[in-house]
């Protein structure tokens, strides 16, 4: 059969895994129906036969015999003199099939044909290949490097598939070479033009809840239950777990015997420090458990304005509040409140001090609308406020570190004096 170009392109896609036989017969017979309707008119009394096995096909053309004087309809009809060339004993009212030569078509005709085909192919695939990922999107995959460049890494499934981590859905610690093996959740799938791009996240809350499923066979099997992630990627999460059967230890069971179980999760997540908490209906405890590992002395709350007043210990504060305030932040995020931290005996009005110096007194030097702001929170001497942490101010007011960094250093400066 002529054009080997053409028919070396149904061999590129009949092994091809996303599509089956009767699909390929399928898109092979429509794009030849379409160039068959462009050069005669209509396909209506044409026959095509497809071996999409070997490769092959044949495209045979149905036409009646009339008498020579009779030809209205050239692409139907056959003239008696023109048949009895193919056989010898035709008559009028007779049908012939005649075979049509692909070359027939024309060589442009021919080229058209190929690129339509290959076209349709990739449709076929990308609309399976978006369906294939959009049932998975927030499970686990894994992927390896295919090539690394400073905004995303491009990474290549075994069935050939590129998938997509953007530098902001990486793990800050995260280093990748070309080969590497890379784990993470399918977060979304996007389609860009016709072509559907499948997008990895290692930052996402729902990788760390998916690890805990892989890793922890209590929770593959429903017997723990994964309440809420919240996670500062690469530095430090907070994993609410619960058990409805009592004979269970949530968190032991996530931990493991000297954190056997829970290790692999760290390791996976560049060192990640994971607290894994009980959860429960009693906010005041779970909040205290939240602020793990500080000690909490007591706490008010106001479930009007999901906010918490935690009262600590100076020794415990730092620790509630975590470095960088991560623990406090991640403790707010896991409990739904907005957690403000007093230190026992920092409450206005508490404590006197006769070396003490009320704020008010250094107005010359501390704008009014910055001593308001401190007053808001309780603090209105000078003591008071160096006895805070710099991170806890910046949470608990509406000022900028730098602002309150000023501050301290004009009330340093009285007492040194």
């Amino acid at each position: 059969m002529e054009n080997l170009a053409l028919i070396d392109s149904f061999s590129e896609f009949k092994d091809n895994k996303l599509i089956d036989r009767v699909t390929l017969m399928a898109i092979l017979e429509d794009v030849f129906r379409n160039a068959l309707k462009k050069k005669y008119g209509s396909d209506e009394n044409f026959d095509i036969i497809i071996n999409p096995d070997k490769g092959d096909m044949e495209i045979w053309r149905r036409r009646v015999i009339v008498a020579d004087e009779d030809l209205d309809f050239e692409n139907e009809e056959i003239t008696l003199t023109e048949a009895r060339k193919i056989e010898a004993d035709f008559e009028i009212g007779e049908e012939v099939s005649e075979e049509v030569k692909l070359i027939d078509l024309g060589r442009r005709a021919i080229l058209a044909l190929r690129q339509n085909l290959i076209s349709k192919i990739h449709e076929h695939d990308n609309t399976n290949l978006y369906k294939q990922f959009k049932d998975i999107i927030g499970d686990i995959y894994t992927a390896e490097v295919h090539h690394v460049r400073p905004r995303v890494v491009i990474l290549v499934d075994d069935e050939g598939n590129e998938i997509v981590l953007p530098k902001e859905k990486q793990i800050p610690s995260d280093f990748f070479r070309k080969g590497d093996n890379v784990r993470g959740i399918i977060e979304s799938v996007e389609l860009k033009g016709n072509k559907p791009q499948i997008i990895m996240s290692r930052t996402s809350e729902k990788f760390l809840e998916k690890l805990f499923e892989q890793e922890i066979p209590e929770v593959f099997d429903g017997l723990i239950t994964v309440k809420n992630v919240v996670r500062i990627p690469g530095e430090k999460a907070k994993v609410a777990v619960d058990s409805y059967d009592d004979r269970i230890d949530p968190v032991g069971a996530c931990v493991g015997m000297k954190g056997s179980r829970i290790h692999g999760i760290v390791r996976e997540l560049g060192n990640e420090n994971i607290d894994v908490i009980n959860y429960t209906n009693n906010i005041q405890l779970f909040i205290t458990r939240a602020l793990s590992p500080a000690k909490v002395s007591s706490i008010k709350i106001d479930e009007d304005n999901k906010r918490a007043e935690v009262f600590l210990k100076l020794e415990e504060v730092s620790k509630a509040i975590g470095r960088g305030g991560h623990n406090i932040k991640l403790a707010g995020q896991l409990t739904g409140y907005e957690l403000d931290v007093i230190r026992e005996g920092d409450v206005a009005g508490t404590v006197a001090d006769e070396d003490d110096v009320e704020l008010t007194e250094f107005s010359d030097e501390i704008e009014e609308w910055v001593i308001e702001e401190f007053a808001k929170i309780g603090l209105d001497t000078a003591k008071s406020i160096l006895r805070q942490e710099v991170e806890d101010l910046v949470r608990r007011t509406d000022l900028e570190e730098e602002t309150i960094l000023d501050v301290m250093k004009i009330l340093k400066e009285e007492f040194d004096n």
